[in-house]
């Protein structure tokens, strides 16, 4: 088991890991839009989905991997009338790749953001 860490995206905000790798897959820790600097983007569900994914891009490369070799994502929104905003980023991260992926409505996310997201990938 491997712990992966960046500086170009945020630490930790608990005591977890950005990512782990085991067995050539690639879990990564739930990324909301913190800046790398780890100040938080209090944006809308465009701005935030796009600083989330830009994070994940960045651990996944610090992994030696990439939003290609991405098999599966968990979609955490705090509200689904941002379904259809989220999917628009979304599909500009994941153009022709288009990886499992589940949506779960929650009640509140940390530091109130909009959108979670985290994935399981290949190495």
């Amino acid at each position: 088991m491997t712990i992966v860490s960046t500086s170009n995206a945020p630490q930790a905000i608990g005591p977890y890991s950005q990512a782990i790798i085991h067995n050539g897959l690639i879990y990564t820790s739930g990324q909301i839009a913190l800046k790398p600097d780890g100040s938080f983007l209090d944006g809308d569900i465009t701005a935030q989905t796009k600083q989330v994914l830009q994070n994940l891009k960045n651990v996944l490369e610090a992994a030696g991997s990439s939003l290609s070799g991405v098999i599966k994502t968990s979609v955490f929104l705090s509200d689904m009338d941002n379904f259809n905003e989220l999917n628009a980023v979304y599909a500009q991260f994941f153009d022709n790749h288009k990886p499992a992926r589940t949506t779960i409505a929650v009640k509140t996310l940390p530091k109130n953001a909009l959108v979670e997201i985290e994935c399981i990938a290949r190495v």
